[in-house]
């Protein structure tokens, strides 16, 4: 059974409290390693707390260059206090939720229309393309690198940085980068996400436990809901082509009828019909401009000879006629 996400947490913000406040041992570090080494999700815990903790360093450094003389071991006291502080700034930052966090003025929102396609890139290398009909909130600067996908489909290209880890929410479950370039979709109650390459912490957040966890490595693909989660392999090349949107293009390969009309309409306002099961059975093959419903609908009769009739604004797909 997975351990809770917050038990982790809890569990690496003692270990940074103990290995910064306290004379650890040989026996310490060895434990602290063992623990470690237990999973990802402990290491990836333990580098949010510690990038925490860096950054409390850093403003207790931000005093006078020259200060005045300390009293007699005032000088030994002062920075024990600021070092305090720091660690119950990083247990406070804990127990309000490190990611959960609401949106800030300096947070951007990007968005697509339907058809729409967005690419955008940000300061430290990483690059995000949005698909159709898409929404996202970021939160990128020194100190943060944080990612909401409200709606729709983006695919990720990030630049690894361990000292700030680049996260992605996705209502209640969450991804972590660790050197990736990955593709999220979230539609109908659900999440999917797929990895291109390198490697990605999948987890839920929140209050429930945390059972939906999964380091994912090139190929894998991660289907989740509240309820459960599925991970499965698939070839690298066929994960390719359903990216093939970045190039403003739908490629099919063995899919059915059926599913390539879902796909279309996910693209464009006007819609396509498929009326009966027959025809939605179809198996195709091919590749399609994102907005090529007349092109896709004249090769189905051509070749399948089905019936094509638009009505009430709508491309009705049929087997008879």
């Amino acid at each position: 059974m997975n351990p809770r996400a917050d038990d982790i947490d809890k569990h690496a913000a003692w270990w940074l409290q103990r290995r910064q406040f306290w004379d650890a041992n040989p026996e310490d570090e060895a434990a602290f390693e063992a623990w470690i080494d237990e999973s990802e999700a402990h290491r990836i815990a333990y580098w949010r707390q510690n990038a925490m903790w860096n950054r409390t360093e850093r403003l207790a450094a931000l005093g006078p260059s020259t200060p005045k003389a300390a009293e007699p071991g005032r000088s030994r006291i002062l920075p024990l206090i600021l070092r305090v502080a720091a660690g119950l700034a990083v247990l406070a930052a804990l127990g309000a939720g490190l990611v959960n966090l609401p949106l800030r003025p300096k947070d951007r929102v990007y968005s697509t229309p339907v058809g729409g396609h967005e690419s955008i890139s940000f300061a430290d290398g990483t690059r995000i393309e949005l698909n159709t009909d898409t929404i996202a909130r970021a939160r990128m600067n020194s100190d943060q690198r944080l990612v909401w996908l409200e709606k729709g489909e983006a695919y990720f290209q990030v630049k690894h940085d361990p000292a700030h880890p680049f996260v992605v929410m996705v209502g209640d479950h969450r991804v972590t980068d660790l050197g990736t370039k990955f593709v999220i979709d979230r539609r109908a109650g659900k999440v999917e996400v797929a990895l291109i390459e390198g490697r990605a912490w999948f987890d839920r957040t929140g209050k429930k436990p945390a059972s939906q966890t999964a380091l994912l490595t090139p190929g894998d693909e991660v289907v989740a809901t509240a309820q459960s989660m599925l991970v499965s392999q698939r070839p690298i090349s066929e994960l390719e082509d359903s990216l093939s949107w970045r190039q403003g293009l739908l490629v099919f390969r063995g899919s059915t009828l059926g599913n390539a009309v879902a796909q279309f309409n996910r693209y464009n306002s006007r819609k396509m019909i498929v009326a009966d099961a027959k025809a939605a059975a179809i198996k195709i093959d091919g590749t399609f401009p994102t907005n090529g419903i007349g092109v896709f609908a004249d090769a189905v009769r051509n070749v399948f000879g089905l019936h094509i009739e638009n009505h009430g604004g709508s491309v009705v797909i049929s087997s008879t006629q």
